[in-house]
């Protein structure tokens, strides 16, 4: 299939992508809001949910207005549908979750193995070539930067004609994630009124962490081209070292990163569709370790987490016995 039929213009090159992978809670959106404010990148969010918490449900956007309301979304999705006919955006957006699940992810890698498509192409991938290809245009950015992290969902975009796929895994200890999983964190993504963030028991962020932090690298480890790894602790011990390693790995221009001081940005607004609430953050952010599980996570709720998660705490480097309140 052309690129013309994904909606992406041949002649204008491919959509490069700056893909985050891996699992959720993992400091990704302090770093897709920092990279948003480079010159030449567009920070959109966790893309894959842009069907249903955007153009179905109408939350808002990062500048803080709601999706259907903002100029550049409204923009971009006129352009979508040009080329879609009878765009159904919540059909897309569940029929992209019964695709993606992680039951289906061995057909995937069988797949890949054999030198095929991982995720078999569907009609809707007209309208998600098309998305792209629209950010890209509207917004003039060279590099589009999705935060949706779900492995699965790279391996969709890596089979689209015109998308160029670069990978930044995000990692941060197991246990700070199962422990910030469990926190009550209000949503801010709606106008009026708001609900709390969806939260997760300790076995299931602790194996959605092994699942796909060991697939990320399964996958992409062996592309340095298209591939870095970073880790949350050591983005925080050295923010700009860690943002000009990301922003090379994509052809950008470091000197354009946003930093005030070593260790503090100051953001503007993006345009991300959906995130943590802390994309909303603007002005001057300074960039601090968060060790609070440290000494707020029970004991036995880190053992939990430490033994299921063991062999890749160690494959990323994390003491199995880490410091602070036993």
């Amino acid at each position: 299939m052309s690129s013309e039929a994904h909606g992406i213009p041949a002649a204008g090159g491919p959509v490069r992508v700056l893909y985050f992978a891996g699992s959720g809670r993992s400091g990704s959106t302090v770093i897709n809001s920092i990279l948003g404010q480079v010159d030449g990148a567009f920070a959109a969010g966790e893309l894959r949910y842009l069907w249903q918490r955007g153009v179905a449900e109408n939350r808002l956007c990062g500048c803080g207005t709601p999706f259907a309301d903002c100029a550049l979304w409204r923009q971009v999705m006129d352009e979508v549908r040009a080329g879609v006919s009878l765009l159904d955006a919540a059909g897309v957006g569940s029929r992209l979750l019964s695709r993606l699940r992680m039951a289906r992810v061995p057909a995937m890698l069988a797949r890949r193995a054999l030198g095929r498509r991982a995720v078999p192409a569907h009609p809707d991938d007209v309208a998600v070539g098309r998305l792209y290809a629209a950010l890209a245009h509207v917004s003039g950015a060279r590099v589009i930067v999705d935060s949706s992290k779900l492995p699965p969902y790279a391996l969709l975009l890596s089979g689209l004609p015109g998308v160029e796929l670069h990978v930044l895994q995000v990692v941060r200890d197991s246990r700070a994630t199962a422990f910030s999983w469990r926190r009550r964190k209000q949503a801010r993504d709606y106008a009026e009124g708001d609900g709390l963030m969806p939260q997760q028991p300790l076995w299931k962020s602790s194996l959605l962490w092994l699942v796909w932090n060991s697939l990320t690298v399964l996958l992409w480890h062996r592309d340095r081209e298209h591939y870095v790894r970073l880790r949350y602790e050591d983005f925080v011990r050295a923010p700009r070292e860690s943002m000009e390693r990301v922003v090379r790995m994509v052809g950008l221009d470091p000197a354009t990163l946003p930093f005030e001081s070593p260790t503090s940005v100051r953001l503007e607004p993006t345009h991300s569709v959906a995130g943590n609430p802390s994309r909303h953050r603007v002005g001057s952010v300074e960039l601090r370790p968060d060790h609070e599980w440290l000494q707020a996570m029970p004991r036995r709720q880190r053992v939990l987490v430490t033994t299921l998660t063991a062999p890749a705490l160690r494959a990323f480097r994390y003491p199995l016995l880490p410091g602070g309140r036993p």
